[in-house]
């Protein structure tokens, strides 16, 4: 009996290596970020579907083993840096950093380091990420608003954290705002919004906030924000010059800002209004 299989159109090597397949399978689904061609039966001798499904799964299951297990390594040496929010730790494993970055950094997708997006603009280091996601104090039910999305990884996470509660996020780059839409949709996550708007004036209609998290250098802590933020809110962003910030954690008590400094980062500039440019 004869019938069709996926034709891979490149690693086929890396495919027969991973899962000893002892046909002529060369391409991934397009799932997997690879383009897929037209379907069409490769192997010289009758094989039965269920053999090749067999194949074609455990292929998958290794490369999904493979991000697990440096989703692992990541919190790991996360925890070892001092993060020990559980509930952020878990975010980060089950959030997947692949998905938010280029595809010529899939295997560096889970380095503790910052990589780049496009637009002149990064994805945090994780440890920052972290950091930050710790300080901010995360609860389920929060509402929060972010100020700069860039890959939409920070916001994903948040949204995992704080579910039911809502995320809503500004980008002012229409490109990245796009960028983030599509790789928030892999996840298919309900409780993320992401607005194209001048974020360093916040995003009044949702407001009050119980946390703003800020992903950009900013001058100060912009006093739109401070308004909306509601009472015993929290505020965490870099604040200084453009070759290195202080990260701030600002809290509103009793309607006034109490600022406590948490060391020293380094980001982009925010752009708008409110920004640098």
């Amino acid at each position: 009996m004869m019938f069709d299989i996926v034709q891979i159109e490149k690693t086929h090597s890396q495919f027969i290596s991973k899962t000893k397949m002892p046909y002529g399978i060369d391409a991934l689904n397009s799932k997997k970020g690879i383009k897929v061609s037209k379907i069409s039966m490769i192997a010289s001798s009758n094989i039965c579907k269920k053999t090749i499904n067999y194949y074609i799964n455990l292929y998958y299951s290794v490369g999904m083993n493979k991000f697990e297990r440096q989703r692992k390594e990541l919190v790991n040496v996360l925890r070892e840096e001092g993060i020990k929010d559980k509930k952020v730790l878990d975010a980060i494993f089950n959030v997947s950093r692949h998905l938010f970055v280029p595809k010529e950094f899939l295997d560096v997708a889970y380095g503790n380091y910052p990589l780049q997006i496009g637009e002149g603009q990064t994805i945090s280091q994780p440890y920052t990420v972290a950091f930050m996601l710790q300080a901010l104090e995360l609860k389920k039910g929060d509402k929060v608003l972010e100020i700069g999305t860039g890959s939409g990884w920070n916001a994903a996470l948040i949204a995992e954290i704080v579910k039911p509660g809502m995320v809503y996020t500004t980008e002012i780059n229409p490109a990245l705002m796009k960028l983030s839409k599509r790789n928030i949709a892999k996840l298919n996550l309900r409780n993320i919004c992401v607005i194209e708007t001048d974020g360093s004036m916040g995003y009044e209609k949702e407001a009050p906030y119980d946390k703003i998290i800020v992903t950009a250098a900013a001058p100060m802590i912009i006093k739109q924000w401070t308004e909306q933020l509601k009472e015993d809110g929290i505020i965490v962003a870099p604040v200084g010059g453009l070759f290195e910030q202080k990260m701030i954690k600002a809290k509103k008590i009793n309607g006034k800002i109490v600022e406590e400094e948490l060391g020293y980062f380094r980001f982009v500039p925010l752009k708008g209004k409110y920004g640098y440019e």
